[in-house]
């Protein structure tokens, strides 16, 4: 596995996330909001790096297991427009998957909620992502690509395609986008999953495809009557990148491993859903 695919993806795209930075800032500021912030620019950025430093590492130990599993794949696949076709709809269908089980796993929780813990959605937004994906097990999701007999290298790629794709759905300056909405997750798609707004919470998971959210009962549609409110029910007022990146993963094992906790109690509090460590908490203080 060769940890430069997704430097150079990101390396060809950075010019253009920037240039989508800059528009919107000035879209944004001639509307007379304020919707960046140097300290949040700082700790979304800093979690970027950190993000990115993390998959690097990740990626070189994991390699022997990726390569190791490749020698069991299912069958010799042949690179084709087609099977390039098929690799990018399944990597889109398990991420689909591991997007949803993020916000109903707690041990994947503790990773994801970095990325909604910002209050604001533009798309610097983006790049609020956990060092700890590889910790919660994000990269467990793409095995069976690899079983099936997708090279490991392509892989790589195609998740970096895909997340590199989802930069460009969080901003609130791009209505809705017609007859794209119907098969492509969209800015309005994309809203409604990052609302906090009891109509919104756990909606909306796709990656690519809104498919995926409309064939398993996952899709709401954005409403015009429902001002968005953006974030996470108990915000964490800081925009400190350590902070955004381990409070969740303090909560949970704190919980876990306190005095007299029975066993099936520690379980739920780590694997369960959130609000069942999020109430423990709650009651806690």
């Amino acid at each position: 596995m060769d940890t430069g695919w997704e430097s150079l993806t990101l390396l060809f795209l950075s010019p253009i996330f920037l240039l989508c930075m800059i528009l919107e800032f000035r879209i944004l500021k001639k509307q007379g909001e304020k919707d960046y912030s140097l300290k949040e620019l700082f700790c979304n950025f800093s979690l970027a790096g950190f993000h990115q430093g993390a998959d690097v590492i990740a990626t070189l130990l994991l390699m022997p297991f990726f390569l190791g599993l490749f020698q069991f794949r299912l069958f010799d696949i042949t690179l084709t427009p087609f099977t390039l076709f098929a690799v990018f709809i399944l990597q889109d269908f398990f991420y689909y998957w591991f997007h949803r089980a993020s916000h109903h796993v707690n041990w994947l929780w503790a990773s994801h909620i970095a990325h909604h813990s910002s209050e604001r959605m533009n798309f610097t937004t983006a790049f609020r992502q956990s060092l700890t994906y590889p910790i919660s097990g994000m990269w467990l999701f793409w095995t069976p690509l690899v079983l099936i007999g997708f090279p490991p290298k392509l892989v790589i790629l195609v998740v970096a395609l895909n997340l590199g794709f989802q930069f460009f759905v969080h901003t609130r300056v791009v209505g809705k986008l017609g007859w794209i909405e119907k098969v492509f997750n969209t800015p309005s798609h994309h809203r409604v999953h990052h609302a906090r707004n009891p109509e919104y919470i756990d909606r909306n998971f796709a990656g690519v495809l809104i498919i995926w959210d409309k064939m398993f009962g996952t899709f709401v549609e954005e409403r015009q009557d429902i001002n968005i409110d953006y974030g996470i029910p108990k915000p964490i007022n800081s925009w400190n990148p350590f902070v955004a990146t381990f409070h969740q993963w303090k909560t949970m094992l704190t919980l876990a491993l306190s005095p007299g906790v029975p066993f099936k109690t520690r379980i739920a509090y780590l694997f369960g859903a959130p609000k069942i460590a999020d109430n423990a908490e709650i009651k806690r203080q």
